[in-house]
C-alpha cells in the first residue's frame, strides 16, 4: 500500500486496529459461551443406578 501522508497511514492502521479489537471481543464472547454453557449432564442416569 502507497500511503501519501503521515495522516493516511495513521487513519488506515487506526482502523485495522478497531477492526482487530472488535473481532477479538466477538471471538472473546463466543470463547466465553462456550466454556461457560453446559449440556444437560448426559451421565446423571447412570450415576443414579
Amino acid at each position: 500500500m502507497e500511503f501519501m501522508t503521515y495522516h493516511d497511514f495513521m487513519f488506515w492502521t487506526k482502523g485495522m486496529a478497531y477492526v482487530g479489537m472488535g473481532l477479538a471481543l466477538v471471538g472473546f464472547i463466543v470463547f466465553w459461551n462456550f466454556l461457560t454453557t453446559r449440556e444437560d449432564d448426559r451421565f446423571a442416569d447412570k450415576e443414579e443406578e
